[in-house]
């Protein structure tokens, strides 16, 4: 039990404070909250993945090319990175169970456009329409429950969250292909509708109101306005530039518009007094390198994740479900693994973990260019997978605990959040760009021996990606002095690392300093 003076007992004196209940995790309102925290969350991060499996349906439905394929993805990436942390920002001020059944709602509507797109015009802006309410919802799931559970309890609130998380993350791809074989593609997206519902009538009778107990400054709507500019003006040139030629004006232009948006948004940062990225963070080398790594091995396997699907269905013959099933060992190797590399890290550093780990990730990226001949999944997939899911085993906690532990406790919860929006605008940014460098344009995913050589080609593009990326690690990344090594105590025990706050909100002095106990993820992110 975390001793009454420590750090989680800011947050819930400020609910006190505020006349709000300090719910105990055993209670039936604790459960109500945490169900409504994880379906909430569930949806908006299984959307992220589930829709790649989707994709040739979606194709062969609208007649529609790589290029379309990619918009279909990162329109929903684009908005959710882009409005992220105002997401957060707005919990904050207005009522973090507010913002969330107002996210929710959006989400669910948004979903409901998609499943009736009647073109791929349609479709893709509806995606958009589901990244703005996912902003909204997702920051404040973990936030909620960091605000409503009593001190002693609040760590096992969380743990439970990131398990059922990691169990939905890895039944949603299964759950997406066997309702696209049975029915079709449209039911992905009207399968968040009963969902949705379900979160709003558990969240409006259940679920504390919370805010930040510190007076919130201006919203930062120029920061939000430019980052979200900067990333719609850099991918669309990115994945224009496929079929209009790098050298054309709307590419260039586009290129160069973001890229200025992106200047604009960092002199805004500087130069705010309460920017929603504190560009101070930066300072520490070691949350820098972390953050760099991050972004090369995640873009890697964002690129690589998004071709997937496609080709198991195109080229090898898979149907929906099966290619929906083909990564489930990942997640079963994650969630027994993951809990003691993040509980090793703690006790030998986690350099040699962060140099390993995107090593041993592209070497199971190299044996997937298996997966495009015809041995069957045991002989072609399976160990890949196997070798791939290790990879991720040994790399992902150390290296978000690393990011997390690199900054002073009160940036805890703005790490966190730029932690994450690093791995989706790595994952964003390789969508846009892995097809094209790879080969993949136009209508060559119908033609499976083309798809398949391109395929090749973005693996080991990937591979190297991630190559680099250990390499990176191993010259950047530095161990603790073991004397300041931080010991596991009782708000982390050992082999316990719970789900950091990477969905969660740039939290507010006092309270943010509460984020820093749950410093590493049990999951991997990528989607």
């Amino acid at each position: 039990m975390p001793p009454a003076s420590g750090p989680w007992s800011l947050v819930a004196s400020a609910a006190a404070a505020a006349g709000q209940p300090e719910l105990r995790y055993a209670s039936r309102v604790g459960r109500w909250v945490l169900v409504a925290m994880v379906l909430g969350s569930g949806i908006a991060s299984l959307d992220a993945t589930v829709v790649g499996i989707a994709l040739p349906s979606i194709g062969r439905d609208f007649h529609v090319d790589v290029a379309t394929f990619q918009w279909v993805v990162d329109a929903y990436t684009l908005s959710l990175a882009g409005l992220l942390l105002l997401g957060g920002t707005l919990g904050d001020r207005y009522g973090r169970r507010r913002v969330f059944v107002i996210g929710t709602v959006w989400f669910a509507l948004a979903s409901l456009l998609c499943g009736l797109a009647p073109d791929a015009t349609t479709l893709i802006l509806a995606r958009a329409l589901q990244g703005i309410g996912a902003a909204l919802l997702t920051p404040g799931s973990l936030a909620i429950l960091q605000a409503s559970f009593v001190e002693e309890d609040r760590s096992k609130a969380i743990g439970a969250w990131s398990g059922l998380g990691g169990l939905a993350a890895a039944i949603g791809p299964f759950l997406g292909g066997w309702l696209i074989s049975a029915v079709s593609w449209r039911l992905v997206f009207f399968i968040n509708l009963p969902v949705a519902v379900a979160v709003v009538v558990i969240a409006v009778r259940q679920v504390p109101e919370s805010r930040s107990p510190d007076e919130p400054g201006p919203l930062d709507v120029p920061g939000a306005v430019t980052i979200t500019g900067a990333l719609v003006g850099i991918t669309y040139g990115l994945i224009a530039a496929s079929g209009q030629g790098w050298s054309s004006a709307p590419v260039l232009s586009s290129l160069l518009g973001g890229t200025a948006m992106l200047a604009a948004f960092i002199v805004i940062e500087r130069r705010r007094p309460n920017p929603m990225l504190p560009l101070g963070v930066f300072a520490s080398r070691q949350f820098s390198a972390a953050n760099a790594v991050t972004f090369v091995v995640y873009g890697a396997l964002g690129g690589t994740l998004f071709l997937l699907p496609t080709v198991l269905q195109e080229a090898v013959g898979y149907s929906p479900l099966a290619s929906g099933a083909a990564l489930l060992p990942v997640t079963a190797i994650m969630l027994v693994l993951s809990a003691r590399s993040g509980a090793l890290a703690a006790r030998i550093g986690p350099r040699l973990q962060m140099s390993a780990g995107p090593i041993v990730i592209a070497a199971g990226l190299l044996l997937l260019m298996r997966a495009t001949g015809h041995g069957g999944y045991l002989a072609d997939v399976l160990p890949a997978v196997l070798v791939f899911g290790a990879g991720l085993a040994i790399n992902v906690a150390p290296l978000t605990s690393t990011a997390m532990s690199a900054v002073p406790a009160e940036h805890a919860g703005i790490a966190s959040a730029v932690n994450n929006d690093v791995a989706r605008a790595a994952g964003l940014i390789a969508v846009a760009v892995l097809p094209v460098a790879a080969g993949i344009t136009g209508d060559s995913y119908l033609h499976p021996a083309e798809l398949s050589r391109g395929f090749q080609n973005a693996l080991l593009i990937a591979a190297i990606a991630c190559a680099a990326g250990g390499l990176l690690a191993a010259v950047t990344i530095r161990n603790p002095p073991r004397g300041r090594a931080r010991p596991a105590g009782p708000e982390r025990p050992a082999g316990r690392e719970i789900h950091c706050g990477l969905d969660a909100p740039p939290l507010r002095t006092g309270e943010a300093r509460s984020a820093a106990a749950p410093r590493a993820t049990g999951r991997p992110r990528p989607g």
